[in-house]
């Protein structure tokens, strides 16, 4: 599990990260979700290390990353797109870095066609365009066979093809019984990726919670059609609800479908729709910080 606790970090007496509490479980994709000088990647910078609380704990299976024993074996991260040097090759940055994980060099090979750079594995990263470094650095995340994975903006520079790669990858690491942790902007994935979504701005948790409730509206929202709107709108802001909407659909907030089917039954007009609306995740995190 990753915990973090009270986690705060103060830079020249402003507080940049305040008071941070949530977990990362294992069997879940937790994602990490704020905009630019939220305190996002300070935050996932002090779990793993980088950066000293001001107060607080970070911790990764009950400690500190650094009383970890065998760190890159219990955790895998991805912080910085440029963390090899661009005159070495994919497959030599990758025999370096498993030997600082205890790996085999069999693991390389296996971990270079896992990721796609099989091919160019005896190429300079220099050359690299950005989507390849960033393959590279998530295949320098998993040499040690990690249980946990700390990624920061993983999908940064992916095309189509390599965010569905990743975001199997990242499924199937969950499924294994993995923790994930991941940060992104692009909050259209997230949705189908994450288990779990945390909301920080301004260095404060906003929100933590599993994704259906996440995107689940405090008051029921719903689409309804029927042979005559303008009596259904009647009947519904009778019985409190707040509707808006053209003759062709009403949209009903404030009271849930059964309670609206019953209400149309009741006054004799025949329903054609009765849709419940949930916000997508987009929506409920740019409400969440607009307000912040």
């Amino acid at each position: 599990m990753i915990e973090a606790r009270q986690l705060s970090r103060t830079y020249g007496g402003r507080p940049v990260v305040d008071r941070v509490t949530f977990t990362a479980e294992p069997g879940r994709v937790t994602g990490f979700l704020g905009l630019n000088g939220s305190g996002k990647t300070t935050t996932l910078r002090m779990l793993l290390g980088l950066v000293r609380p001001t107060s607080g704990l970070a911790l990764i299976s009950g400690r500190p990353y650094r009383e970890l024993t065998r760190p890159l074996r219990q955790v895998g991260a991805v912080v910085e797109q440029d963390a090899c040097h661009p005159g070495q090759t994919g497959r030599a940055h990758l025999r370096t870095q498993a030997i600082l994980a205890g790996a085999g060099r069999g693991r390389v090979d296996l971990l270079l066609d896992q990721v796609g750079l099989a091919e160019a594995a005896d190429q300079r990263t220099g050359g690299y365009s950005l989507g390849m470094r960033q393959r590279l650095c998530i295949a320098t995340a998993l040499l040690g066979e990690p249980p946990v994975l700390v990624l920061d903006e993983p999908a940064n520079g992916l095309d189509p093809a390599g965010v569905a790669w990743l975001r199997g990858l990242l499924r199937a690491h969950a499924r294994a019984g993995g923790t994930v942790l991941v940060s992104s902007h692009l909050l259209a994935e997230v949705a189908q990726l994450v288990d779990d979504v945390v909301v920080i701005a301004r260095g404060r948790v906003l929100r933590q919670a599993p994704l259906e409730r996440f995107t689940r509206a405090a008051a029921p929202r719903v689409r309804v059609r029927g042979r005559d709107p303008q009596r259904l709108w009647h009947v519904f802001r009778s019985a409190g609800a707040t509707v808006t909407g053209a003759d062709e659909a009403l949209e009903v907030v404030g009271l849930p479908a059964e309670r609206l089917g019953e209400l149309a039954f009741q006054a004799g007009v025949p329903l054609h729709e009765l849709t419940p609306l949930t916000r997508d995740v987009e929506q409920v995190f740019l409400d969440l910080v607009g307000a912040a």
